[in-house]
């Protein structure tokens, strides 16, 4: 770094972080800093979609794990997180969701968070999006991240939503159109045939502008607050430990884990709780770490018959066509097809999603299929248990204590049984029907108490944690409605844990719009 002190700070180079860098440094005349632990997302791995899985439990993961689950068996469950420029966006399934008007209506009207209604945000995604296909006014078509049809869909994928619609749902072809409610194809942040991450889409571009620096491997360990303000930052890189300040401000974008964990380990948070560990409270911000959702999701599997997998055609000579044209079946996100729906009467908006891989997908996909096999996995969209983000230790070194706290509320659990048992029913009929053979862990005709144990069994994150830094206007609110750091001057927040509540559906794209409105604000605040 050519100096110590920037105009702005950012703080985590992931899907939000790696958007507001760009952003901001848009603004020739403002020196924007942005810190990432880790490295350069620059791996094959990274840029086929297909390969996000062999990404798990690799020096490109923060490979976390959440505290005993009482509600799922007491397993611990493993909670990837990509560490490298792009963070998620690089290691995600890419699957293009934005969730559903009633998710940011709600954030507004119940939450106290202005300005965050579906309206209002809907020029953020917009101008986002390069869509290969759908267009206004729900669409863009020249923004940086590029939205596309795969090149590749197993019929598998096809099997399924035609199944679905056979079972009484819509078709769609657009999940993020006027109505969320279908069945269809997902859309994914790929161009190409490649991953489109916002490193690739947002950040890669803006790197030759000479007023943005942006530092790997420097992890961040500390806030210094003089006053009422946040001044500095600490890190560490290549085994020194450095201090860099902001003229300006300091902007969170680590997630819903790094974010809380550095604001309490910075002094900013429960007071009692920091106290636990010798940290004395600069700022008693209760809401510091709560509120934590996520989406459990359920792997259904069943063997198949009549068909191949797309586990067959992981080879050289598809690795070849991919390399060559970014075509084939290694440009498959894995989750190709799904649905959203409600599991009964008088909801708002839909409280359960599929995700479809043609291919055997359970336990994040740490096991290779030896069998021809197909998964739908009920997701649960609509959370109302709550868990937490809490230290384990002073040292920022050690991973903070994770509790999801899933199905803690017992209407959790009502709402996947009730998506699971008509998950069962869409897929054991019609056209998909057709192609299985036996379930995997099930018997051939399941019982609610046969369900809820696969349940307690397999439930898994869906890679969703949200909302540990919620924004709003009630006491427990970290941010308010312009993501500033309550009662502390020159600090924000800016990614998933700002949301009040999570979203109906996968969470990157809220993130990076997220990330997009943060970037208009900072900009009117200057």
């Amino acid at each position: 770094m050519s100096e110590d002190t920037y105009d702005y700070i950012i703080v985590g180079a992931g899907s939000a972080g790696a958007v507001l860098a760009a952003r901001l440094s848009e603004d020739a005349v403002s020196s924007v800093l942005l810190l990432e632990a880790g490295g350069e997302a620059d791996v094959d791995e990274v840029n086929i979609p297909a390969a996000f899985p062999s990404l798990f439990k690799t020096r490109w993961d923060w490979n976390y794990s959440t505290t005993e689950q009482k509600q799922l068996n007491g397993r611990r469950a493993y909670w990837p997180r990509m560490k490298a420029l792009g963070g998620c966006s690089s290691m995600n399934a890419m699957i293009y969701i934005r969730g559903n008007r009633v998710d940011y209506d709600s954030w507004r009207d119940q939450y106290g968070a202005t300005g965050w209604g579906f309206d209002d945000l809907l020029p953020y995604f917009v101008r986002s999006e390069s869509n290969s296909r759908l267009g206004a006014p729900l669409h863009g078509r020249t923004g940086p991240l590029s939205v596309e049809d795969r090149s590749y869909t197993h019929p598998l994928s096809h099997a399924f939503v035609g199944s679905a619609v056979s079972a009484g749902l819509k078709p769609t072809d657009d999940f993020n159109g006027a109505e969320q409610e279908g069945a269809g194809l997902y859309q994914v942040t790929c161009s190409k045939g490649r991953r489109c991450s916002t490193n690739a889409a947002f950040l890669a571009p803006a790197r030759s502008r000479a007023n943005l620096t942006v530092a790997t491997g420097a992890f961040a360990t500390g806030l210094a607050i003089e006053g009422e303000r946040a001044v500095a930052v600490t890190f560490r890189q290549g085994g020194g430990t450095h201090v860099v300040r902001a003229r300006r401000e300091i902007v969170l974008c680590g997630g819903a884990i790094s974010s809380p964990q550095l604001l309490m380990l910075s002094g900013i948070g429960p007071a009692a709780h920091l106290a636990e560990h010798g940290i004395t409270a600069k700022l008693d911000l209760t809401g510091v770490g709560t509120n934590l959702q996520d989406h459990p999701v359920v792997p259904m599997l069943w063997y198949t018959r009549g068909i191949g997998d797309l586990a067959q055609l992981n080879n050289l000579r598809t690795y070849g066509l991919w390399k060559a044209r970014g075509r084939g079946p290694l440009s498959s996100n894995v989750g190709e097809a799904g649905a959203f729906f409600a599991t009964r009467e008088g909801l708002p908006a839909p409280d359960l999603q599929i995700h479809v891989a043609p291919t055997g997908f359970y336990d994040n996909g740490m096991h290779e299929p030896n069998s021809r096999m197909v998964t739908a996995a009920p997701t649960l969209v609509s959370v109302a248990s709550r868990g937490s983000i809490r230290l384990r230790s002073a040292d920022p070194a050690w991973h903070p204590a994770i509790d999801a706290a899933y199905l803690e509320d017992q209407t959790d659990l009502d709402a996947l049984l009730a998506g699971l048992r008509r998950t069962w029913e869409i897929c054991t009929q019609g056209e998909l029907g057709g192609y299985l053979d036996r379930p995997w862990q099930l018997p051939d005709h399941p019982s609610d108490d046969d369900l809820v144990e696969h349940v307690r069994a397999w439930a898994q994150t869906l890679y969703h944690p949200t909302s540990t830094c919620a924004m709003g206007s009630g006491e427990d609110a970290v941010v308010d409605a312009e993501l500033r750091v309550r009662g502390v001057a020159g600090l924000r927040v800016a990614d998933a844990s700002v949301m009040p509540a999570v979203p109906r559906g996968n969470t990157n794209a809220p993130t990076i719009m997220i990330a997009e409105r943060a970037a208009d604000l900072i900009r009117s605040a200057s």
